[in-house]
């Protein structure tokens, strides 16, 4: 049976919104599959804006691996605007995506890619205006199922009470596989109903059904077990991984949007995963083992998607795209074969120990050039040892004193606030460690330089050895900010040609309380939510107080705070609320990696040295994949017009 689209009654509404061409659809290699045609159908969501959603390269892969596959089909949507929303609920009009504007209560799957903790009450939203049951007791054998993926999915404890399932790791087959499950139950008539097909799903092993575990609690406050609540449901839920990227060169034929978005730009994942072993890193820890796409892969899937989409700049992406093995290679391969064509290349930001002058010029070869980026993350030496980001205030001296002296002006170091036993003199540091770059700045290339410092707060994360580790308060990161503010404002000799970028310590309580949180936070989130909070990454959007007011509320009644939550520090005997998800690392060689922390003990990279035993290889029944290939970036010839 078909469903109509929802656009009539839409259309009537978007001269009243601001930029309604981002709910119009009809982008450049998008997909419209006849509904009748196909059996499974998902929406796919990046609950955040249009702007910030399309360019998303998870969404984007997932919608054309499902749309390849015959008799299924996948649209996408994204968080709509207040004005939007008002009207919407006004005039009756549900969730709809953009592809055909179709409501999203009508699909199989609703899926929903979550890289930050703060996309929750915008995931209640689009639930809501769906017509969809905020809690999953509550829906029916037609509702879909509500699957939850992305970084944020490796603790989808806070979000338990509202999604039906969750995916942790790479989707590419997790979604394959899952899309047949669906299908054969359907083909079945849908027997044991909404229950039959979680329980098929959970027995895989790889999807987390949080309805089949129930959670014990001790009398303080922590957790005592995670059980499993029916028979055949496993302990552990264990991660996805990829291993041959060049086996899925997605995506093949990328989205072009039609309004602006915040990357204008054609992106090619270079390879997964990281082992630098960055304490405070997330996505390095929960991406291993490294993965990496071959030269001749790099090119087809570059060469094939400026074909597909006109633009004029390709982002080099992965967590530390400088470490490919061959980086140089792939940069001076695409510089000399787009030259004519005068296509830009970018990495997202490059680690000072692998930056060098060769690779920068043909990145720049092509394209503008801009600005530098470095992460050092800690001001002092000691810091870095404790986060084990091994770089040398020298090291940086001398990367950024050769960028300024082959022509680059503006460089931008990024530094995190907060970290584990970070005191105020360390992060003072980095203001004197910016004074030192524009110093050797000037020495080498005049006074017509600049350094921005740019400061993010440091947000515990589980499935990391800092997952153990107290949060600093909102009222000390506000303080240790304006000390640092003052410093560098009050340097009368450097301080005009050091810019100072930071975001007060509120965002990252919130953020902490969630990324830590247990299902206990569930109530927070529906409170802070049904108060009017949406769209809590934007800045204009925020609000401290209604969090920690809500919070207020429902947390009482289990005896426990936001301080529990964020400021406190976890013990090894405590049960987490994540550890019954396998990310494939042990919890020892996690625990031991924080006491070496607390030891400022740094940890060599393991693709290089010896195995540190982090339990991923055997977990995954691989070995780190290390280049080089010894190809060169094919075709070997310079496109002619």
């Amino acid at each position: 049976m078909s469903v109509e689209s929802v656009f009539p009654q839409l259309e009537a509404l978007l001269p009243h919104v601001q930029k309604p061409i981002q709910y119009v659809g009809g982008e450049l290699n998008s997909t419209v599959k006849p509904w009748d045609e196909c059996d499974v159908r998902w929406a796919l969501m990046y609950p955040d804006a249009y702007e910030v959603g399309l360019p998303n390269q998870g969404v984007m892969i997932l919608y054309e691996v499902l749309n390849e596959r015959e008799g299924v089909l996948a649209e996408r949507t994204y968080s709509v605007w207040p004005d939007l929303e008002e009207l919407m609920r006004e005039h009756q009009v549900p969730q709809f995506t953009v592809d055909s504007h179709r409501p999203v209560k009508a699909f199989d799957v609703f899926g929903l890619s979550f890289s930050t903790e703060l996309g929750y009450t915008n995931m209640l939203t689009a639930l809501d205006l769906a017509g969809i049951p905020l809690e999953s007791k509550d829906r029916g054998l037609d509702d879909p199922i509500v699957l939850a993926g992305g970084h944020a999915a490796f603790n989808p404890e806070p979000i338990a009470d509202f999604i039906d399932a969750a995916v942790i790791g790479d989707g590419e087959q997790a979604v394959l596989d899952m899309t047949e499950i669906i299908r054969q139950w359907k083909a079945e008539g849908r027997p044991g109903g909404r229950e039959e097909v979680l329980f098929r799903l959970a027995k895989t092993g790889s999807v987390y059904i949080p309805g089949f575990y129930d959670v014990e609690y001790l009398p303080d406050g922590r957790i005592a077990r995670v059980v499993p609540n029916k028979s055949g449901v496993p302990w552990r839920v264990s991660k996805h991984t990829v291993m041959d990227l060049d086996e899925w060169p997605y995506p093949k034929q990328p989205l072009v949007p039609l309004a602006e978005t915040v990357h204008e730009r054609m992106s090619v994942e270079i390879f997964r995963g990281c082992t630098r072993g960055c304490r405070f890193c997330q996505a390095g820890m929960i991406t291993r083992p490294v993965r990496e796409r071959s030269i001749t892969g790099i090119g087809e899937m570059v060469d094939r998607g400026l074909k597909a989409t006109g633009f004029e700049e390709v982002g080099l992406l992965s967590l530390s795209s400088a470490d490919h093995t061959e980086i140089g290679d792939v940069a001076k391969g695409l510089a000399d074969r787009y030259e004519e064509d005068k296509i830009g290349l970018s990495l997202p930001s490059t680690r000072v120990d692998a930056f060098n002058i060769d690779l920068a010029n043909e990145l720049t070869r092509n394209g503008r050039r801009s600005g530098l980026t470095f992460a050092p993350e800690g001001g002092s030496e000691r810091m870095r040892k404790v986060i084990n980001k091994m770089v040398s205030e020298e090291d940086l001296i001398r990367t950024v004193a050769t960028a300024y002296g082959n022509g680059w002006r503006q460089v931008k170091l990024y530094f995190m606030l907060g970290l584990p036993t970070e005191t105020d003199e360390d992060v003072l540091q980095i203001a004197d460690m910016a004074a030192n770059v524009i110093a050797k700045g000037r020495e080498v290339a005049g006074n017509d330089i600049r350094c921005t410092v740019s400061i993010g707060g440091f947000v515990p994360k589980p499935h990391t050895p800092f997952q153990w580790a107290p949060q600093l308060s909102a009222a000390e990161t506000d303080a240790r900010l304006g000390k640092l503010r003052d410093k560098i404002r009050g340097d009368k000799k450097y301080g005009r040609s050091i810019g100072f970028r930071y975001h007060d310590g509120k965002p990252g309580i919130v953020e902490g309380l969630l990324s830590r949180g247990d299902r206990r936070i569930g109530a927070v989130i529906r409170a802070v939510y049904e108060d009017g909070g949406r769209f809590d990454g934007w800045r204009e959007h925020f609000s401290y107080d209604r969090w920690m007011a809500c919070a207020d509320k429902a947390l009482p009644q289990f005896g426990v705070d936001v301080d529990w939550y964020t400021t406190r520090e976890r013990t090894y005997e405590e049960v987490l609320p994540w550890d019954h998800l396998d990310s494939g690392l042990d919890k020892d060689w996690l625990w031991e990696d924080w006491q070496d922390a607390l030891d400022e003990t740094e940890v060599d990279d393991c693709r290089w040295t010896p195995c540190f035993d982090c339990g991923v290889c055997p977990a995954m029944q691989t070995e780190i994949q290390v280049g080089p290939t010894g190809k060169k970036l094919l075709p070997l010839s310079v496109v002619n017009k």
